[in-house]
């Protein structure tokens, strides 16, 4: 795996210390980082880092396929873990199940001068609500 894609994923999945979020991801993007269209801060995506380890123990993910660019990187993977803690989405708090989820994604990353610049992200929400027995 290229070293870039094995810092980011060590830096999301580790959540011994969850203080430490916007440190380790102003090594790897630029400050904002373009998500999805939208500048978002290291603050607020170390905010996102930090939600999900409340959320999940255990996370983890699974590498499924890299394409690589001059300039870009496209990966898909599985983001893993228990969950344990609330979890909040667009349709309200979603209270602790103990199930195992999955959470399938895809991201397209732009690379300027080493860093992620802008990323697009296409995960499977509505699979990992179904998988916490969210119904609509």
């Amino acid at each position: 795996m290229n070293s870039l894609l094995h810092r980011l994923f060590q830096a999301w999945t580790d959540g011994d210390d969850l203080s430490q979020f916007e440190d380790r991801f102003a090594e790897l993007y630029t400050d904002p980082v373009l998500l999805n269209g939208s500048n978002v801060s290291l603050a607020q995506l170390a905010s996102r880092a930090r939600s999900l380890h409340r959320a999940f123990s255990d996370v983890r993910a699974d590498v499924l396929q890299v394409v690589e660019g001059v300039d870009c990187i496209a990966v898909a993977f599985r983001m893993r873990g228990m969950h344990t803690g609330p979890y909040e989405t667009a349709f309200g708090i979603i209270e602790p199940t103990g199930t195992d989820v999955h959470i399938r994604t895809i991201d397209v990353l732009t690379i300027t001068d080493g860093k992620i610049s802008s990323i697009w992200v296409n995960a499977d929400d509505l699979g990992t609500l179904r998988q916490l027995g969210w119904r609509p």
